[in-house]
């Protein structure tokens, strides 16, 4: 009996072997991840000349010819991608949700390379998106060609695209629970006895991996929150829903944005060049609008802004979001709402201590923006997953290279960001009864 046969009737027989393979699988995807993040930040460091342990978003200035020529010829190069793909009639890269839910988990790794390649150039280039869709499906790809290749049943080859794309998100958030979650609610769709062994599994195994290799993940230093007292429910409830209602205005723009890109006059090579020159122009205001945000983030956290400048930047980095996925450029979102979500928090406790006093002594900032950041990923995708990256594992020292805690150590203290977080997610919920708001 050969080794692969071996394998193939361990795996069907045993669901232990199964765990092992997802933890291989795991392993594997944590490789894979650290190599694009290096990738894509010393593309950062050769094109615009930034220091390597600076993120895109946190430089102040930037040349903005520099950005415009980065973004034009990744755009180009996008743009002769997809002309490429349209004259020679070929499918549409299948994404790990589709390939669950119509596929039986079945995935092409050429096309997953691909998206990974493209992904790759969009954030390499400066665009305003993220890594996270190509970590999944490049994740996603090798694990759905590691079930094929041991001739998987249907339900396990499901399973194991899940831990796949578990591993890829705990990877690059160091955030094993948030892997779970994502890979449990949106690959496979059901939290089930079966799967959680392997997926978590997956996503710790993704995650050691990368601590191995000591990648810098996106971690951020935010003090322990302090719960003041019950009045502070109420007013991040009304921060809920008051970013419940942004995030449906930025859903009802979002196919506007994509028909004026779109129209038939405008060449399919030429519309991401165009939304290249845009979001330069855009970088010539501030530098924050490029990449997915992970810098930006870290300054405008702990540093003081004026209301006027918040809201510039919040209007700039949801235009030029929108405007990168519209054009062509390819990535994810997932950091971005993150981004947005923690600075329109800020800008509310930042209008509150300037114009209502009275109500600012029962705001915690880093409540407001942690609030707001869990509230504004489930307006984009109705997933619990979005309040996992504010908890985060502290078990080490933070002068040893430990991750710091975003959410407090008492459960009390966080009880706000959790609570308006379920408020979100009803009316994010809510709102797919009306028409163009899903």
């Amino acid at each position: 009996m050969s080794l692969r046969a071996w394998l193939r009737a361990r795996v069907r027989t045993n669901e232990f072997f199964l765990v092992f393979l997802a933890v291989a699988l795991g392993v594997g995807t944590g490789f894979v991840v650290t190599l694009m993040s290096e990738l894509a930040q010393l593309a950062h460091v050769l094109i615009y000349g930034i220091r390597i342990d600076v993120r895109l978003s946190a430089n102040d200035v930037i040349n903005p010819w520099v950005a415009g020529a980065s973004l034009v010829v990744g755009g180009f190069i996008l743009g002769l991608m997809e002309w490429y793909r349209r004259r020679k009639k070929i499918s549409a890269a299948v994404d790990p949700v589709e390939a669950n839910a119509l596929r039986g988990g079945r995935l092409s790794l050429r096309d997953s390379v691909i998206v990974s390649l493209q992904t790759l150039i969009s954030n390499g280039s400066g665009a305003s998106v993220g890594l996270e869709a190509g970590y999944t499906q490049i994740g996603a790809g090798l694990s759905s060609l590691g079930g094929r290749f041991l001739n998987l049943r249907r339900s396990d080859l499901r399973i194991i695209v899940g831990a796949g794309a578990a591993a890829a998100i705990a990877a690059a958030f160091d955030a094993p629970l948030t892997g779970a979650f994502y890979a449990c609610e949106l690959i496979v769709g059901t939290y089930t006895v079966a799967s959680a062994a392997p997926i978590l599994a997956a996503a710790i195994s993704g995650t050691l991996v990368v601590r191995w290799l000591g990648t810098n993940t996106y971690s951020l230093n935010v003090p322990d929150l302090v719960m003041s007292d019950l009045r502070q429910y109420g007013l991040m409830l009304v921060l809920a829903v008051l970013v419940s209602v942004i995030g449906i205005l930025v859903m009802r723009a979002a196919p506007l944005v994509e028909r004026v890109f779109g129209h038939k006059v405008v060449p399919i090579w030429l519309r991401p060049v165009i939304g290249g020159i845009c979001i330069a122009a855009m970088a010539g205001i501030t530098p924050q609008v490029l990449g997915a945000g992970h810098g930006a983030m870290v300054l405008d956290l702990s540093r003081d802004m004026l209301p006027s400048h918040i809201a510039l930047l919040i209007v700039l980095k949801l235009g030029a979001c929108l405007i990168s996925l519209a054009s062509g450029f390819r990535g994810g979102l997932f950091f971005a709402s993150l981004f947005i979500g923690s600075l329109i928090g800020k800008l509310f406790a930042t209008v509150l201590h300037l114009y209502v006093p009275a109500l600012a002594f029962h705001v915690d900032p880093n409540v407001s923006a942690l609030t707001a950041m869990a509230c504004l990923g489930v307006d984009r995708r109705r997933s619990a997953d979005d309040v996992f990256p504010c908890a985060r594992d502290d078990a080490q020292p933070r002068d040893h290279g430990g991750r710091a805690r975003l959410l407090p150590r008492h459960e009390h203290d966080g009880a706000p960001v959790f609570w308006t977080f379920v408020l979100d997610m009803a009316i994010a919920s809510a709102r797919r009864n009306y028409p163009g708001c899903a």
